[in-house]
């Protein structure tokens, strides 16, 4: 333990997620001798972000105005909507070029365990959003674990009786991986998936 203000920035930089006492403590001591120009530009760009950045209106993705840049292409698919949890998941999915709709921003996954229920989601934004008629066609693109799994089966519930196509991303085996590692649900779902070639 280090005394004062230097103990203080290693906890409140442990509080940041995937970062453990022992990186805090690394990172602690980075910004120390770090020149103060450096420290400046971080601290400032974090006031910046805070400041600057909200939540689009419409989908719920980080945004700089009212709509983010995705919600404002006019060129975009306005018929396919994919329901993803996190903003984080929208650049994921944008990374790789192949989707070429809209996105819809849960905020979260059903987690009863964390206190988290179907209300504390933006499933109500998306019901709205899928009244209008524009949309054919919901990509259910929530993380494959029992959260995520639980969401999908809520919204496809919920999204189905409108008349609407209702997918789900394939999951299965990742590119380069061993089958002799790759768990039951996994290679479970790497057959379900499968297809012809």
């Amino acid at each position: 333990m280090y005394e004062g203000i230097v103990q203080d920035l290693i906890d409140e930089l442990g509080r940041l997620p995937g970062v453990g006492p022992k990186s805090a403590q690394r990172i602690a001591f980075h910004i120390l001798a770090a020149d103060p120009i450096d420290v400046n530009r971080l601290a400032a760009i974090l006031q910046e972000v805070k400041a600057k950045i909200r939540f689009c209106e419409v989908c719920g993705n980080v945004a700089e105005e009212d709509q983010c840049r995705i919600c404002l292409d006019t060129r975009r698919d306005r018929s396919i909507i994919c329901v993803v949890e996190e903003p984080k998941d929208v650049l994921a999915i944008e990374k790789t070029r192949e989707f070429r709709g809209r996105y819809h921003v849960l905020g979260g996954a059903i987690s009863p365990i964390d206190g988290v229920g179907p209300d504390d989601l933006r499933i109500r934004e998306l019901l709205a959003r899928l009244a209008d008629g524009t949309v054919t066609e919901v990509i259910l693109a929530t993380d494959p674990n029992l959260e995520g799994e639980a969401t999908a089966t809520y919204l496809a519930r919920m999204i189905g009786p409108l008349g609407m196509a209702v997918s789900r991303l394939a999951s299965g085996l990742p590119v380069g991986g061993d089958l002799e590692y790759a768990d039951e649900v996994t290679l479970g779902r790497a057959f379900e998936g499968r297809r012809r070639v």
